[in-house]
């Protein structure tokens, strides 16, 4: 079966694919502190990545079989980054500055079940609510659809930080309280 040359690189490209995708994801889950998980993956990683490379080391005169590892480990990553996304781990923090400081942003994305700290600021045309909401990453565009249907001029900076500790707001996200309020946002939508 090794013996055909289409055969090997249609192995050799789904060997790196799924080897890559197991190095992002292997990264991925290290930068987020979770190093068991990532242990784990890293063990299926490196068998992958002995089985592809070994295949092109004892196939070095065949050039297809080195193109099919590079394009295998390009598809690997978008793979890998895709499956990421996909996942959404961690949270976001998003800065929300807003030129109506005397609308109740603050509340319809408490409401929602945003955790949401605000202040007024002043800018160069005025006043301002400035607001640092977090929320986990898989509410992310959802977040900021809301935030440009109540000011479609807002300015929005969003960051993911490294470390989160106390506030009445983890708290509930670790119950499973975050938008599983359904229900009474229709009700006081009604209101």
């Amino acid at each position: 079966m090794l013996s055909n040359a289409y055969v090997m690189v249609a192995i050799i490209l789904i060997i790196n694919i799924v080897y890559v995708t197991f190095s992002t994801m292997r990264m991925i889950l290290t930068l987020k502190g979770r190093r068991y998980l990532a242990a784990f993956v890293s063990m299926f990683e490196i068998v992958m990545y002995v089985l592809g490379l070994g295949l092109v080391l004892d196939n070095l005169n065949e050039i297809q079989n080195i193109i099919a590892y590079a394009v295998g480990f390009a598809i690997g990553v978008i793979v890998g980054t895709k499956i990421e996304e996909k996942l959404a781990l961690g949270y976001i923090t998003v800065n929300v500055i807003s030129s109506y400081p005397d609308i109740e942003f603050t509340r319809k994305l408490r409401d929602k079940g945003y955790g949401v700290t605000s202040w007024y600021a002043y800018g160069m045309e005025g006043d301002r609510l400035s607001m640092q909401i977090l929320t986990p990453r898989k509410y992310e565009l959802k977040l900021y659809e809301t935030i440009k249907h109540l000011d479609p001029k807002a300015f929005i900076i969003s960051y993911e930080p490294k470390q989160i500790h106390g506030g009445f707001w983890v708290k509930q996200v670790r119950k499973g309280k975050l938008l599983n309020n359904k229900g009474t946002s229709k009700s006081s939508d009604k209101k």
